[in-house]
């Protein structure tokens, strides 16, 4: 049995997105059972020097619509990277689960040759699909989600792995 570029890529940058969803639901309620103004939590990083909860959801999402719209080869939504509350953040996730979501199989399927070609922090990038989406999209995504999900749990928010990796 194989996996397909489709199966490896848009379930699941929709499923761990809804995880993510989840999550921040359970720090809106615990922001709201503790007092803390809406503009705390996404501003909270994990060390001074990383980015702070916001751009950490940002970021997760450019990459599950940079990697769905790279292999299907269409232009990339461009999102203004704006959210100041958790409940903005909610929304650009429900906003990017729903540009996942629309992408059909046919349209992923054998791109693992395609040639992904783009720039990212002044930095010429080249990729073969399956590269693209093995060795840098996905990880890169996990990476950021993770670190939104360890910013939560250290600053308090009753999270644990079940909620990280939940199955819809």
């Amino acid at each position: 049995m194989t996996i397909s570029m489709y199966q490896a890529s848009v379930p699941v940058f929709v499923r761990m997105l809804k995880n993510l969803d989840l999550i921040l639901d359970k720090a809106q309620g615990h922001a709201e059972a503790k007092k803390i103004a809406p503009n705390v939590l996404p501003g909270l990083r994990l060390i001074a020097d990383m980015f702070p909860l916001s751009k950490q959801v940002q970021i997760a999402t450019d990459h599950a619509k940079g990697a769905a719209a790279r292999l299907a080869g269409v232009e990339l939504p461009k999102y203004e990277d704006n959210e100041q509350t958790i409940a903005e953040l909610k929304a650009r996730i429900a906003k990017t689960i729903a540009f996942v979501e629309s992408f059909k199989p046919e349209q992923i399927d054998g791109t693992e040759e395609r040639d992904i070609a783009f720039t990212l922090g002044g930095h010429d990038l080249k990729f073969k699909g399956l590269d693209y989406l093995v060795g840098f999209a996905l990880p890169n995504f996990y990476f950021h989600m993770v670190t939104a999900y360890n910013i939560l749990r250290e600053n308090g928010v009753d999270i644990g792995k079940r909620d990280f990796l939940a199955k819809h």
